[in-house]
């Protein structure tokens, strides 16, 4: 069970992953050995997963971001793990949401423009069970966030 106390470190570690004990500690009121040991707990119960840097995409030359919505034409489990596996195995699909509606998945892909964007889609039309894709582009980037309303 999260207290309080708990959710106030996971509230500066969304924020700054990179804090020091030394400074956390006195911002949830407790000594570094007492928040240490609630900052392990929180990593050994699978709260706080991994720690990552988050990359300006357009700095790099990813300059399109797209969301395709994709259909299957056989959703037996084998054929869906299948779809799932290779989708994990693509380092440009960002996410991977199975959902209900018109569509089964629902893709966040990166390219650096529309060519890379599209070769990207004709590699996930080449999967067997892949009926069809619609797909949007991002025009604009309104909030693009990881954290979790924790308060």
């Amino acid at each position: 069970m999260l207290d309080g106390t708990d959710l106030t470190i996971l509230d500066h570690l969304q924020r700054d992953c990179r804090i020091k004990i030394n400074e956390l500690g006195p911002r949830v009121n407790l000594s570094e050995t007492p928040c240490w040991r609630r900052w392990k707990r929180l990593e050994k119960e699978g709260i706080v997963t991994h720690y990552t840097a988050v990359l300006d995409r357009k700095k790099l030359g990813f300059n399109v971001i797209g969301f395709s919505m994709v259909s299957l034409n056989n959703h037996t489990p084998e054929e869906t793990d299948k779809f799932e596996q290779m989708i994990r195995d693509f380092d440009w699909v960002l996410m991977c949401f199975c959902i209900a509606g018109s569509a089964d998945f629902i893709l966040q892909i990166v390219a650096r423009d529309l060519d890379e964007y599209y070769d990207k889609l004709s590699e996930i039309r080449r999967i067997k069970v892949v009926d069809s894709i619609q797909s949007n582009i991002a025009v604009k980037e309104i909030k693009n966030s990881t954290k979790l309303p924790l308060f």
